[in-house]
């Protein structure tokens, strides 16, 4: 496969990137293969086609900046997938994944419906940061017994993708799968490409898609657009999540202070530095 090089490649874990590779109508495929490696690697059939439900349009462009940019897709059997790329914390991620997930489960009835109508709903969460306390790269939840391990019911199934817990030093040669495609969306270097394009063929259409975006203007103003707000929203929820911890640091300080424990251990529980826990006392 022959690489252009002549401009910095753009970044597919970007949302807005990530839907005009795997969310357009011209990519179904794309998204398809994607799709059926996730479920091969745990252990689920392949599918035979799917239903692009919210395929890319110039509306998903970053100017509505709140917009949720991720893909929802069903099969033909009804069940419904949605995945989602988040390239920053924005933490909570298991209430956060649960609420959409329920949103698109009940979504699926009108008022007076069955109960039997409703359909399985898989989600698919690919994240730029390490979520869940083990090694794994995919991991994959139901609902089943605690003891027993009986499902309960095999409607919900979620699964977390982590890209920084996979090593991009070590591409497999001759190895197909989701490794493949989890380390083309980690930006491994394009000299590797060959060897992923030559484990998956289905990743020569996504690494071309990804070429031609990073060379149009149009495609690169929106990017970086997307980039900006993306990195600002960060910015925001870290700045939020530490003024928290300074004012829970604060507290335990204040309190410490009313059971006249000596500074010296005060400064040790809340992390705050002696001048600050003296400015409290005063």
């Amino acid at each position: 496969m022959e690489l252009i090089l002549l401009v910095e490649m753009l970044d597919p874990r970007n949302d807005f990137l990530f839907k005009r590779i795997f969310g357009s109508e011209e990519n179904r495929d794309v998204l398809l293969t994607f799709l059926n490696r996730t479920f091969e690697e745990a252990g689920k059939p392949p599918l035979t086609e799917i239903i692009l439900l919210n395929p890319y349009t110039d509306k998903d462009a970053p100017r509505d900046k709140q917009s949720i940019l991720d893909i929802r897709a069903r099969t033909l059997e009804g069940q419904l997938i949605n995945v989602e790329m988040q390239l920053f914390n924005k933490y909570d991620m298991d209430k956060r994944t649960l609420f959409y997930w329920s949103k698109q489960y009940a979504g699926q009835l009108y008022e007076g419906q069955s109960y039997k109508l409703l359909r399985k709903c898989v989600t698919i969460n690919i994240l730029n940061y390490s979520f869940l306390p083990n090694g794994r790269y995919h991991n994959v939840f139901h609902l089943t017994e605690d003891r027993t391990g009986i499902p309960f019911s095999d409607d919900m199934e979620l699964h977390f993708l982590e890209l920084p817990k996979l090593d991009e030093q070590v591409v497999p040669a001759g190895r197909g799968g989701l490794v493949n495609w989890l380390l083309f969306l980690k930006g491994i270097n394009p000299s590797q490409w060959e060897v992923l394009a030559m484990n998956e063929p289905g990743l020569k259409k996504a690494m071309t898609t990804l070429e031609f975006l990073s060379q149009d203007k149009e495609a690169r103003l929106q990017y970086e657009a997307r980039q900006k707000y993306l990195h600002d929203e960060a910015s925001m929820i870290e700045g939020a999540r530490e003024e928290g911890e300074r004012q829970k640091a604060l507290e335990i300080a204040r309190n410490m202070l009313n059971m006249g424990l000596e500074i010296e251990v005060i400064v040790k529980a809340s992390g705050l530095s002696e001048s600050e826990v003296r400015a409290l006392k005063a």
